[in-house]
């Protein structure tokens, strides 16, 4: 998976705050009724709409203006909003043993479990953990390093990474930028940062922030986390002979001195600074005669495609379902390629300003096929936005996280020969046969199964952190042990006893959750597989495309529409026809490649 992760910063901190109103005094001497309780969400959800769009503002500013006095600004409102979020999550609990309408109750849980990171009630604990989480963002966003005397920021590096074959220089750089986040300070925030949101969780009726994390999916935490594994043993053995595959493709490339034929791959060699996504080693591990008939890139190119045409292409998918087209201001506020003259946030991302038409996009975008998908799965994020605008604020999110990260990713598997001939990047005579299906299916897999084991252990670290299982002592050591128990990936030198590699990646320095990227890579196949069984497609499952279908738009829409009104397997069930999550349609998508790769690895030393 790219780097285009998520909803707007302000959006998720702040997405379940609120404002305690005052409480009458007849209602506390006669104690509380249904009717106190809707009071108070009505006032909470009219101080949360407020204070989301005042946020979701400075939020935006500090984002593309990075300085000290944005940097102050966006600490300020943190502060503010993690101290009314904690006193909002904290009122709710006069009401807990009311029976409450299932809407109501639905509400009170969302603004509890809907916390990210929690602070103990007081405008001190709540400022201490702004500066905090400020100067960590602020720490990665900022982060360059020297190359040829030139300073070269992240969107940059990953752009090297993904081009790059000189196993030194990758090391180089990928050691370089780790150095470049202030891993020592980092590493002593981050720990400050889980005291005191752990002792915030406790307040709000939680053994620790990971609890409440997982609390946050219809279900209990531990039922949740035991979901999580059964998914994931589902999708395992695809990603154990993708390993296995690509380790063997990378031994042929670079020598048994760089990579080894058996045991774990190292990671820098993987096309991504984080070893996350493996889209750009296409030209390594093909599959035999089986390469791809065409390269999404040079078509872009040739078709003379700039950064703002890759948007409006984006929203023509979504218009062709029968969706609306994006407001105006999308064009002019959005942020789409680099500015010069400053220094932004380049990470990819989705903002919904106002919680109404006021939707945009920010990110650094480049002229090339992660990009092209990029653009719509951030677009995904906006039209979920707009879709549940008219839903109560509190119902203004996704049916659970993962939902919003699968609605882009599903339109973004569209992204198919049949469909680039509809938009006119690819000639009828271009469309190559299925003996090119596995060189398709590669490339794809090497972008969505290499994510799988990423995005689990991602979560898995974090949990055990706030849980105590690791202590800072042990950030680093434990990181690159989950990082070989789930990916079987090494780093490319050793790691000193100060570095903080957990730090170097966006959502570990901005605290943003990372399960709901593997749910939304379950979900996403569902959809489409939902999508094309109702377009009466009769072809293999990774050749549909529904550009253009409007039955399908108007099944998605409404699923869309709900928002987080409704538990998650009600909104799963509008458009898939099922209440459960599974990863057979994964392995169903991938079957023709699993087939070849199982073949190809018969006698090579699987595993690590």
């Amino acid at each position: 998976m790219k780097s285009r992760y998520g909803v707007a910063a302000a959006a998720m901190m702040f997405a379940a705050s609120g404002m305690a109103s005052a409480q009458d005094d007849t209602m506390m001497d006669a104690g509380p009724t249904v009717e106190d309780a809707a009071a108070f969400l009505e006032a909470t959800e009219t101080e949360l709409a407020a204070f989301n769009e005042y946020a979701s503002r400075v939020f935006w500013v500090y984002s593309n203006f990075i300085t000290t006095d944005t940097e102050y600004l966006v600490s300020r409102v943190s502060a503010e909003g993690t101290e009314m979020s904690v006193r909002m999550a904290g009122g709710t609990a006069q009401f807990s043993d009311l029976d409450l309408p299932l809407d109501m109750r639905r509400k009170m849980t969302n603004l509890t479990a809907g916390i990210t990171i929690p602070a103990p009630a007081g405008a001190e604990a709540a400022a201490e953990l702004a500066a905090i989480t400020t100067r960590m963002s602020s720490a990665y966003s900022t982060g360059t390093i020297d190359i040829d005397d030139t300073e070269t920021s992240l969107d940059v590096l990953e752009n090297l990474m993904r081009t790059e074959r000189d196993p030194e220089f990758l090391a180089t750089i990928w050691n370089d930028w780790r150095a470049a986040i202030e891993p020592a300070q980092m590493s002593e925030d981050y720990a400050a940062m889980v005291e005191i949101a752990n002792a915030g969780a406790r307040e709000l009726g939680f053994s620790n922030v990971a609890e409440m994390w997982l609390s946050n999916y219809d279900m209990p935490a531990d039922e949740m986390e035991a979901e999580v594994e059964r998914l994931w043993g589902q999708v395992q053995p695809l990603y154990e002979q993708l390993h296995c595959y690509v380790r063997d493709s990378l031994n042929e490339t670079y020598g048994d001195d760089v990579q080894a034929n058996s045991g774990p791959i190292r990671a820098d060699l993987l096309g991504n600074m984080w070893a996350q996504g493996w889209g750009s080693l296409a030209d390594i591990a093909s599959v035999g005669e089986s390469e791809p008939a065409y390269d999404l890139t040079e078509l872009l190119v040739e078709a003379d495609y700039d950064a703002h045409q890759m948007v409006e292409v984006s929203e023509r998918f979504y218009t062709s379902l029968g969706l609306p087209e994006l407001p105006d201001t999308f064009w002019e506020r959005s942020l789409i390629t680099r500015p010069e003259d400053r220094t932004v946030v380049c990470h990819a991302s989705a903002w919904n300003i106002d919680s109404q038409d006021d939707i945009r996009i920010k990110m650094c975008t480049y002229v090339n096929a992660d990009d092209f998908r990029t653009v719509h799965h951030e677009l995904g994020h906006n039209y979920y936005q707009r879709a549940y605008q008219n839903q109560d604020t509190l119902f203004q999110n996704g049916a659970h996280d993962g939902f919003h990260e699968a609605i882009g990713d599903f339109a973004a598997l569209s992204v198919t020969p049949e469909y680039l001939v509809q938009i006119g990047l690819l000639d009828e005579d271009q469309v190559p046969d299925a003996s090119a299906d596995l060189g398709l299916l590669m490339d794809l897999a090497l972008d969505k199964i290499a994510f799988l084991p990423f995005a689990v252990m991602m979560d898995q670290w974090r949990w055990r952190v706030f849980r105590g299982e690791i202590t800072p002592e042990e950030y680093n050591t434990a990181w690159w042990e989950l990082r070989d128990q789930y990916q079987g990936v090494y780093p490319p030198v050793e790691r000193p006893a100060d570095a903080f590699d957990p730090g170097a990646k966006y959502h570990n320095a901005n605290n943003v959750p990372y399960l709901r990227y593997f749910l939304s890579y379950i979900l996403q196949f569902q959809f489409q597989q939902a999508a094309c069984e109702m377009a009466g497609w009769e072809g293999p499952l990774h050749r549909c495309t529904v550009y253009g279908n409007e039955e399908v738009g108007a099944r998605f829409a409404e699923m869309l529409e709900m928002g987080a009104s409704q538990p998650w397997p009600d909104a799963l069930e509008a458009f898939t026809g099922t209440r459960e999550m599974d990863g057979s349609a994964i392995i169903a998508y991938f079957q023709p490649l699993m087939d070849h790769m199982t073949e190809a690895n018969a006698d090579r030393q699987c595993g690590w």
